[in-house]
């Protein structure tokens, strides 16, 4: 039985097989001793992104990994970076942390910080993702080509990557071929990924992918 711990670029929390190229968390937000979500989908501001593989540690997904039995953070999965980014996360500081500060900085370049923080992106972030209150963008299927690859949107439910001029399917397991923005199911765009974070990727963040068809 899959353990609720899948993340949609939308941010909502998912019971499924797949798991993707990447893990984070947002705190501690499971019971270890049912392995199931609590009722609350954050104890942070700070929602982050780790690699799946770091210093040979291992952990035991929903359970109790901090010492004395206690449970650790939740751990989550993403189908990869740009999902995880849409979703309002941002690289980890500890497991990541060349990407981490380039992250970072590149967001000090968009919003003229001489000095960013990371709590600072935080905050921002926070206000803007959909899973923790904000609101998705209409945009006007017309400026599609002026967004960032890597930026997500959604039409009619159904989020799209935005790759090379063109928008990317996503499913839990990979993305579909691509379809042209003028494409009837793209009628309707809404931005998903927040603001934030197309800011750091139209300053040349380049977040990785999984594998794409063609």
């Amino acid at each position: 039985m899959p353990l609720q711990n899948r993340v949609d670029p939308f941010g909502a929390i998912h019971a499924v097989p797949e798991r993707g190229i990447f893990t984070g968390n947002r705190g501690i937000i499971h019971d270890p001793d049912t392995k199931t979500l609590l009722r609350k989908r954050w104890a942070l501001q700070a929602w982050i992104i780790c690699v799946c593989e770091f210093r040979n540690v291992r952990r035991d997904p929903m359970g109790r990994n901090r010492p004395g039995g206690k449970a650790g953070w939740t751990e989550l999965f993403f189908l990869d970076e740009v999902t995880a980014l849409a979703a309002g996360h941002r690289p980890c500081f500890f497991c990541r942390r060349e990407r981490a500060k380039d992250f970072v900085q590149r967001f000090g370049d968009a919003f003229g910080i001489a000095e960013p923080r990371a709590p600072q992106v935080d905050k921002r972030l926070h206000k803007e993702r959909l899973a923790s209150g904000g609101r998705a963008t209409r945009l006007n299927p017309r400026a599609l080509g002026d967004l960032p690859d890597g930026t997500m949107i959604s039409s009619g439910r159904k989020p799209y990557a935005l790759h090379h001029g063109a928008a990317l399917p996503w499913s839990f397991g990979g993305y579909q071929p691509a379809i042209k923005f003028d494409h009837q199911d793209l009628a309707d765009p809404l931005l998903i990924t927040p603001p934030t974070s197309v800011a750091v990727l139209r300053a040349g963040y380049r977040p990785a992918w999984a594998a794409r068809p063609g």
